[in-house]
């Protein structure tokens, strides 16, 4: 299982004002308050890609687009119940090691995690004793696609470009981050099914690639 200080780990989704992009026209007057992805995190995203300068380009003139990403390069990712995956995060950083980049789309929390898990963690999740506690995932490895939020997000209104697209809750900051191998993985999906209160999944869990 992976060892790490809690310090090791330390992006945050963070929210800065009058952060502006060179290519977005703004209307006279507005002061956009901005989450937003920095260089670093910027780089990792796009070395997933098999084109990562087109990628960067793509960002530069739209970078308030949701965009699809394969898994398997830089990262595989776990996708969960919103509620389930939140206590999975609280797991992470109460009592393990943290977590890598996590963002959150279309009612689900995605957790980025290291190039391979995807599928050990299908295989270790396939056995009866575990799939006893934990909600359905999906688990996105080689093969597979995922929507990741814009690298920049406006929070000022509800129409602000890239609302509704997603938004990361721990934003990529680093060019190689800190992720969570299957261990790691599976060993917080278990304490979070197993927590006081959770709710009891209707029948085993349906562990599939998406």
């Amino acid at each position: 299982m992976e060892t790490w200080t809690q310090q090791s780990v330390t992006q945050q989704s963070v929210t800065h004002p009058s952060v502006t992009h060179p290519s977005v026209m703004y209307p006279s007057g507005v002061r956009p308050s901005v989450e937003y992805v920095g260089p670093a995190g910027e780089a990792w995203l796009a070395s997933a890609s098999e084109y990562p300068r087109s990628m960067r380009a793509l960002w530069e003139s739209r970078p308030w687009a949701p965009s699809v990403l394969p898994c398997g390069r830089a990262f595989d990712v776990i996708s969960m119940p919103s509620l389930f995956g939140r206590r999975v995060l609280d797991e992470l950083w109460a009592s393990g090691p943290g977590s890598g980049p996590v963002a959150s789309h279309r009612g689900r929390v995605l957790l980025f995690v290291q190039p391979g898990a995807a599928p050990r963690l299908r295989r270790l999740l396939a056995w009866e004793e575990w799939a006893r506690d934990v909600p359905p995932l999906l688990c996105h490895g080689k093969g597979d696609t995922v929507t990741v939020p814009p690298l920049q997000r406006m929070v000022n209104s509800p129409d602000s470009p890239g609302q509704g697209a997603g938004r990361w809750i721990v934003a990529p900051e680093r060019r190689e981050p800190r992720l969570p191998g299957a261990a790691v993985a599976l060993w917080a999906c278990v304490r979070a099914a197993r927590e006081p209160g959770a709710p009891v999944p209707a029948g085993a869990a349906v562990v599939t690639r998406g």
